[in-house]
């Protein structure tokens, strides 16, 4: 059968691509950890993640496509609406429930974005929502479990709110296409399709700090390696100065978050 290109991604864009029934994308160091994952998941009930078929011949991991809607930046309206955003957050509970019974020890994963607190549930830690499919407006499942990694769900959640909130200065959010909302009350609502308690949205506050300390970090280790791939992605998406912008975004509307949120 012919290969049909998928849209999206960062790392593996241009990468992805349809076979039949099945995605074919580039394998890595970590893709049995993460196929045992998703095995793993859908056998405690969890239908919203891609079910692997194993590594081919050519090294390219085999995965069961998923039918649906997945929305690449610019980001569509739909997309962006707070019934799209309280279904992530509801998924991201689904796939956290699902994953308490799995047993990460003796496997290993790409620790890049992972909570710095660590824990012991394997977490995405990348929901943006080019990995997300979505049918008839609501989320339907997780896709690109590169970053899958043991952490804390807290912290999982904020990374889902730092990229689909989103967390940004106005300029980079502009720039990609987000629509003008109430940020806070956004992330309140991700709080509240998840489920999240006062003690959790206090810890929520303190996990945004650490998700958006560990992707600067992350970049930055990556730029200081000389790494093209980061450095281009870094060009097109606003330079590195972004992380700053966002750093002062944050911390001078902390106040209206912590308001929302508890």
């Amino acid at each position: 059968m012919a290969e049909q290109q998928l849209n999206g991604g960062i790392a593996n864009a241009g990468q992805v691509v349809r076979v039949g029934r099945h995605v074919l994308r580039p394998s890595g160091p970590q893709s049995g950890s993460v196929h045992a994952l998703l095995r793993a998941v859908r056998d405690a009930g969890f239908e919203g993640a891609p079910v692997p078929v194993g590594i081919d011949e050519d090294g390219r991991e085999r995965l069961v496509f998923i039918e649906g809607d997945v929305p690449v930046a610019p980001y569509p309206e739909w997309s962006q609406s707070d019934t799209a955003l309280a279904s992530v957050a509801r998924l991201l509970r689904g796939l956290h429930d699902a994953a308490r019974g799995f047993h990460s020890q003796g496997l290993s994963w790409n620790d890049s974005l992972a909570d710095p607190a660590g824990g012991t549930l394997v977490c995405h830690n990348d929901v943006e929502l080019s990995n997300v499919v979505f049918r008839e407006g609501v989320a339907v499942a997780l896709l690109d479990f590169d970053f899958a990694a043991p952490g804390r769900r807290v912290y999982d959640l904020a990374q889902l709110g730092r990229l689909c909130v989103p967390i940004e200065d106005d300029f980079d959010q502009d720039r990609i296409g987000w629509l003008p909302a109430d940020r806070p009350a956004r992330l309140r609502l991700v709080a509240d399709a998840y489920g999240l308690d006062r003690d959790g949205r206090v810890e929520l506050l303190a996990a945004m700090n650490d998700a958006l300390a560990r992707i600067e970090a992350a970049a930055r280790r990556s730029i200081a390696a000389g790494d093209p791939e980061t450095v281009a992605t870094m060009n097109r998406t606003g330079g590195i100065e972004k992380y700053d912008r966002r750093r002062r975004w944050w911390s001078a509307h902390y106040e209206h978050f912590a308001a929302a949120l508890l």
